[in-house]
């Protein structure tokens, strides 16, 4: 059993939570995920980690309450604890030694993988642009988090209720105009964004790392349901990524098997609210 130790509501549908796991904590790096399980009647969900901490043991993990298992554990308070809390899994992210300026791009609660990403390479003395952004101030996240590990920080809402008004390609296209020369982009959030954060990097020839969260089962690469195709291959998001290069991510792919039980996960949302 994991105790949860720190629980935090960042917003109406996004819940942070430390959860004491001293071994998965001794090892976690920036872009591993951990896969957790309620109780023994609970589905398996992968979640990526947001933060740690060796001293204390902990692992810090903010999902979004979107279906049965995320209302289960946001329904838990600290001192509860959960059945399985398993990792780290995945492949970490790869930190390019001479890099000297990346831009990490966040979406909505993509953010909450973006920001031990952007710590990493912020601790590294290396400059750090961060973009976040989100459809409206009420669902901003880890503000003061991403400030004190960037550079710079720039927050984009849709409809401008906060920070600059527009998308987050829009302004990492301006920064790039405007004579910003990254060494590389990260870009974690909806594939819609990440695809279209591709689409402007790929203009000016800039390496881009995305985040790649598709269905997934076990963890392991045995079932297969995480399959991507990624330069023509086949690869496994739980084994061989999370990370991919954006460039050669077939994103229309993804896109589909993304969407393959939309309808069930729709039914799940309504037979909660109806609950």
């Amino acid at each position: 059993m994991f105790k949860i130790v720190t629980k935090r509501v960042l917003n109406e549908a996004v819940v942070l939570m430390e959860i004491e796991a001293p071994f998965i904590a001794k090892k976690a790096q920036p872009g591993q995920f951990i896969i957790f399980r309620v109780d023994e009647h609970g589905e398996r969900v992968p979640l990526t980690i947001a933060d740690y901490d060796r001293e204390k043991g902990t692992v810090t993990i903010i999902f979004q309450i979107v279906g049965r298992s995320t209302e289960k554990l946001s329904a838990l308070n600290e001192g509860d604890t959960i059945l399985d809390f398993v990792g780290p899994l995945g492949v970490p992210t790869h930190i390019e030694e001479d890099a000297k300026s990346v831009c990490v791009v966040g979406g909505g609660v993509g953010c909450a993988i973006a920001y031990p990403q952007a710590k990493a390479l912020f601790n590294k003395g290396i400059d750090t642009t961060v973009i976040a952004g989100f459809r409206n101030k009420d669902i901003v996240i880890l503000e003061d988090e991403f400030r004190a590990a960037s550079t710079d920080l720039i927050i984009t809402t849709d409809d401008g209720s906060y920070g600059k008004q527009g998308f987050v390609t829009t302004a990492l296209e301006e920064l790039i105009q405007g004579g910003k020369k990254f060494d590389e982009v990260i870009a974690i959030g909806p594939v819609p964004m990440m695809k279209f954060v591709c689409d402007v990097t790929k203009k000016y020839g800039i390496k881009t790392t995305i985040s790649l969260n598709p269905i997934m089962i076990d963890g392991t690469g045995m079932c297969g349901g995480c399959r991507v195709t990624v330069g023509g291959e086949t690869k496994y998001a739980c084994v061989d990524g999370p990370d991919f290069d954006g460039h050669q991510v077939n994103f229309d792919e993804l896109m589909k098997r993304n969407s393959t039980y939309r309808e069930q996960e729709h039914n799940c949302r309504m037979m909660n609210k109806a609950q």
